[in-house]
């Protein structure tokens, strides 16, 4: 049976030498540089040279990831806090925004019935969207002439909700033993055809030309999280040609990029990956209590073995990464002329501890079995296994950050100093600071009150129907009325 595990806080560390004890304590190691370098000589402010995007070279190593906020329109257009978000994002100093925002291909692939759609109806609307980012940031500064803004095109797969935020309307890549009961996938007829396959490709196409249309200079294909994409990657169990063989889970990509370059679009391409992945997990329920997340333990897949239901793991033993296949589908990508892998890991739908590593579970979660550290440090060094196999051509994005708070300017000055990454990325820690790390290398002064703490209320939220963003730290969440809902929610109250 697991124990609760009792955390030491990171904000509780006052220096990087008791950042580093505490590191050293759990037989885990970061390059956290004691000293940070401010001004134009600090790493986090050079310009990310090895390539041109759309013939912009990024001018800072700090990204902006791709997140959704759960609060645009039902047609799939935008709203004001959509254009608040992406005004903060113009504001961050971030020169790679990498993603911004996940866009579904198509009205039946969001996961929430309030995430944008990339279509030509709301093209406009996007375009508007890129135009307040630009303006914010050529406002605070001066160019956007080193600014490089790309669209995640996503389509949700087992995750879809495109109707109402509490049914699941999966369509997946293949019938999972675990995952099938918890996200109500009862029939084969919700598993997608070859022919629907072809179809979606032809959806990420046309989602790419408005992509162009809309100002932006590369669309990343999402790969990740347990997301369509993200499964088909591991599909061993599919028949037909796009499961089963390595070649064959691997089709999507070829003839998406394929059919984006016959369409005469010149638009950069880059690829937001989940690494690595591992058994489903789920709380403890022999430590779980009415209110009270147990910590989280792998669900049983003693009846799945060998394990053949995902990426970036060994099927003899799923608790294990395993990067084979992961190192051979970087190569792939290099070879069909992908210039930005954006990389994370896991999903949080089913491992959030290893996806996102946060003091505190979101709702749908489970409580800590171990310090969130020692997943940030895997991640941190499967990245670094991966820039060392990656073509220097692919400028490639670390991930997993947030959980480091305070230490994070030291420790992403140290994977720069080494290496290990060519840019840090920033996710749903933008919302309450968009501009922590730009602070810290222009002038090594934060504002500690916006820190992200891994609250986890961002994910929280929308997980029951609110929309997303910093309710803790963010004066604007906390005027709303969902604030409000929330708190009750967490006091587990109806509402």
């Amino acid at each position: 049976m697991s124990t609760p595990y009792k955390i030491t806080r990171v904000a509780s560390l006052k220096t990087t030498s008791d950042f580093r004890a505490h590191l050293a304590s759990l037989d885990l190691e970061l390059p956290c540089e004691d000293e940070l370098i401010t001004g134009s000589a600090s790493p986090l402010l050079q310009p990310a040279t090895a390539i041109t995007i759309n013939g912009k070279t990024p001018g800072n190593r700090i990204a902006i990831h791709p997140m959704e906020g759960w609060d645009g329109t039902t047609t799939g257009g935008i709203s004001d806090d959509m254009r608040r978000r992406w005004k903060r994002f113009g504001e961050s100093g971030a020169k790679l925004i990498c993603g911004a925002e996940a866009m579904a291909i198509r009205p039946d692939g969001r996961a929430n019935p309030n995430q944008i759609i990339i279509n030509e109806t709301n093209r406009a609307e996007i375009t508007e969207l890129v135009d307040i980012l630009k303006a914010a940031h050529l406002e605070r500064y001066g160019s956007v002439d080193d600014l490089v803004i790309g669209f995640q095109l996503t389509h949700s797969g087992r995750f879809c909700r495109p109707n109402d935020k509490k049914r699941w309307e999966s369509r997946i890549a293949f019938r999972h033993p675990i995952l099938d009961a918890k996200f109500q996938v009862t029939s084969d007829e919700q598993v997608l055809t070859d022919e629907e396959v072809e179809e979606l490709i032809r959806c990420y196409v046309r989602a790419a030309r408005i992509a162009l249309e809309a100002g932006a200079d590369f669309v990343d294909i999402k790969h990740c999280h347990g997301y369509l994409l993200h499964e088909f990657l591991g599909a061993h169990t599919r028949p037909g040609k796009y499961g089963g063989s390595f070649e064959n889970r691997t089709r999507i990509i070829r003839e998406i990029i394929s059919g984006i370059r016959a369409d005469g679009n010149p638009i950069e391409i880059g690829v937001r990956l989940s690494l690595y992945d591992t058994v489903p997990h789920k709380p403890d329920p022999a430590l779980s209590q009415p209110g009270k997340l147990g910590p989280g333990i792998p669900e049983d897949y003693a009846h799945c073995m060998p394990y053949r239901y995902g990426f970036g793991l060994n099927p003899e033993n799923p608790l294990e990464m395993d990067l084979t296949e992961t190192l051979q589908f970087v190569t792939l990508l290099g070879e069909l002329g992908v210039k930005i892998l954006n990389t994370s890991a896991g999903s949080p739908y089913y491992t959030p501890h290893i996806q996102r590593p946060a003091a505190y579970p979101p709702s749908d979660g489970y409580q800590l079995a171990h310090d969130p550290l020692i997943d940030v440090v895997r991640q941190i060094q499967a990245v670094r296994t991966v820039r060392a196999h990656a073509p220097k051509t692919m400028l490639l994005v670390g991930s997993g950050y947030s959980y480091l708070q305070d230490y994070m300017p030291n420790v992403a000055q140290g994977i720069l100093h080494q290496g290990w990454a060519d840019i840090i990325g920033m996710g749903r820690m933008v919302l309450s600071y968009p501009a922590f790390l730009q602070d810290a290398a222009a002038t090594g002064t934060v504002q500690t009150k916006f820190i992200c703490r891994a609250f986890s209320e961002c994910t929280t939220a929308p997980r029951n129907g609110l929309i997303s963003g910093c309710y803790p730290l963010d004066e604007y969440y906390k005027s709303k009325p969902e604030f409000e809902k929330l708190k009750a929610i967490k006091k587990g109250l109806t509402v």
